[in-house]
């Protein structure tokens, strides 16, 4: 198939190119820069120029494609809520232009969305749509997709991670070197869920290739890491010490991020792995972060 990728010179989207070479398929990779397409050039793939804020370019390059993969995002966290809702409207725009056939979309969205509640892990099978993260926006606009007869499929993230990225890790190493301590709320006893990079593209692939009609897959290697643990780590890393943060205390550390200190993002892929005949073989969070040249990320 030909694929049409968003995000194809990110963190996660370079690592979905060669795998899906890999599996046979062409690859059309969106950039907005020379500097991305030279790399998609040289990595194999055809180049698409193109914006999340260019709803044209983003219908013209699934127009088209076979399939699409969209697993662009604007990770300005700072801003959120509104990138979300920017999320939303690539997503619309990517169903408008693969309705009526039998194409696949493959969306990104985060396990948080699969919280079932009691302190349980998130599932595939749950859409909780009271969640309070705003990501919900991307599964909210794929369910319209969906209703509108369009094959869309979810990979649900967890902290994606090698030795230089961790998802909302990353943000979390720069703001402990700020404050002089990496904290964590109370006992530092929720736990966020993670994946090592090189098997969450591997399974972007295999939702592609065996995934199904409407379903949702977790790239979960790690059910769950504690955020005393993750702390204790980057600290370690940092040199500083890892202490717990007072719920009073929050907003004055983490600042936008208390939001996300406060949540458990624990997740099952159980049926991901049954249904797709997924194996993570990846190092872990805390392996790659006991690892990670801190120093480099100054």
């Amino acid at each position: 198939m030909r694929v049409f990728l968003t995000g194809a010179t990110g963190f996660i989207g370079s690592h979905i190119v060669p795998e899906l070479l890999a599996a046979g398929h062409e690859v059309l990779g969106m950039t907005r820069s020379e500097r991305g397409a030279e790399a998609l050039r040289a990595a194999g793939a055809a180049v698409h120029h193109g914006e999340l804020e260019d709803l044209a370019s983003i219908r013209a390059g699934a127009a088209g494609a076979d399939a699409v993969v969209h697993t662009a995002f604007d990770h300005d966290f700072s801003r959120f809520v509104e990138n979300c809702e920017k999320d939303r409207r690539v997503i619309g725009a990517l169903g408008d232009a693969l309705k009526g056939s039998d194409r696949p979309l493959i969306i990104t969205s985060g396990v948080g969305m699969g919280e079932q509640g009691g302190g349980k892990p998130a599932i595939e099978t749950v859409f909780n749509t009271a969640h309070p993260n705003p990501r919900i926006a991307s599964e909210e606009a794929g369910n319209a997709a969906l209703e509108a007869g369009v094959d869309v499929r979810v990979v649900r993230l967890p902290q994606v991670h090698d030795t230089v990225k961790q998802g909302l890790v990353t943000p979390y190493v720069a703001m402990s070197r700020q404050k002089g301590v990496a904290g964590y709320l109370g006992e530092g006893l929720h736990r966020w869920s993670a994946g090592h990079v090189g098997d969450v593209a591997r399974l972007y692939v295999l939702a592609l290739d065996k995934g199904q009609r409407g379903e949702r897959y977790n790239a979960v290697a790690e059910e769950g890491v504690s955020a005393r643990e993750i702390a204790e780590t980057v600290g370690a890393g940092l040199g500083l010490p890892a202490r717990s943060i007072a719920p009073e205390e929050a907003q004055e550390q983490f600042g936008w991020f208390a939001i996300f200190a406060a949540l458990d993002l624990s997740a099952s892929s159980e049926l991901t792995r049954q249904r797709l005949g997924w194996t993570p073989t990846g190092p872990g969070l805390i392996e790659d972060l006991q690892r990670m040249d801190y120093s480099a990320s100054a």
